[in-house]
């Protein structure tokens, strides 16, 4: 992670006890799951999408749309829920998305999404839980 100063911190020791191994990789070692093997790609209920790190909710369900990738994909965040920078891992320039709450590595955004947005935020499932809508 960076210098910037996010809201919720946890030591090293402390990310370690809250995640799971293949969370703690993806979410704090910038990883990513394997494709398809998250069962929220297959969510269809109403609801949030929240991250795993804090809580802090994330994607509306509303959002989401099957991309083909093997990940979840959403058109656009909830306003100020998520941060991008730039990441020149793997020999290309991403757009990598992060909880703007913790910092926590979500997955990369895309250009080629569907109206309205245009965009693709293709996220690690393990780095959201769901929270159906009551």
């Amino acid at each position: 992670m960076d210098a910037h100063a996010f809201k919720v911190t946890r030591t090293d020791a402390e990310w370690r006890a809250k995640l799971t191994p293949e969370q703690y990789q993806v979410m704090r070692q910038h990883g990513t799951e394997r494709p398809g093997s998250c069962a929220l790609l297959h969510e269809t209920r109403q609801g949030t999408f929240v991250c795993a790190g804090c809580d802090t909710p994330l994607f509306e369900a509303t959002l989401k749309f099957e991309s083909g990738t093997g990940w979840p994909s959403f058109n656009d965040p909830l306003p100020g829920s998520v941060e991008t920078s730039s990441d020149t891992s793997h020999g290309m320039t991403r757009t990598e998305c992060h909880c703007a709450t913790c910092g926590s590595h979500l997955g990369h955004v895309f250009p080629d999404g569907p109206p309205p947005t245009g965009l693709r935020y293709c996220i690690n499932g393990v780095a959201l839980e769901f929270e159906p809508a009551e």
